[in-house]
């Protein structure tokens, strides 16, 4: 089973490549493929045949996907990138924890 530390809806930024630094949504996630689609990021042009009748063909821009290495969470409290901590709660359910040491925040 392959599990990646960022869930469809984060805030993440681009470690390496082209875009480094850019912020942008996570809109798919991958695991098998160890990849995410990030909004405005890896844009890339995809040129598309007309198939029905009155359909209109062209050249349209669309986010590629990225290896999951690239990209590091942003905590939504303390707009920084930052790694994942996990808590069990008394449940046994788990949460996600900034690990900046001011933050601590959930989410």
């Amino acid at each position: 089973m392959n599990k990646l530390h960022v869930k469809k809806g984060d805030t993440v930024i681009v470690l390496s490549g082209k875009d480094k630094g850019k912020k942008g949504k996570v809109l798919e996630v991958s695991p098998k493929e160890q990849k995410v689609i990030v909004e405005g990021i890896n844009m890339m042009t995809k040129h598309l045949k007309p198939r029905k009748m009155g359909d209109q063909g062209g050249i349209v821009k669309a986010e590629g996907a990225l290896y999951a290495s690239k990209v590091m969470l942003v905590c939504p409290k303390c707009g920084k990138p930052t790694r994942i901590a996990h808590k069990i709660l008394k449940d046994g359910s788990k949460e996600r924890l900034c690990k900046n040491s001011k933050c601590g925040e959930t989410f």
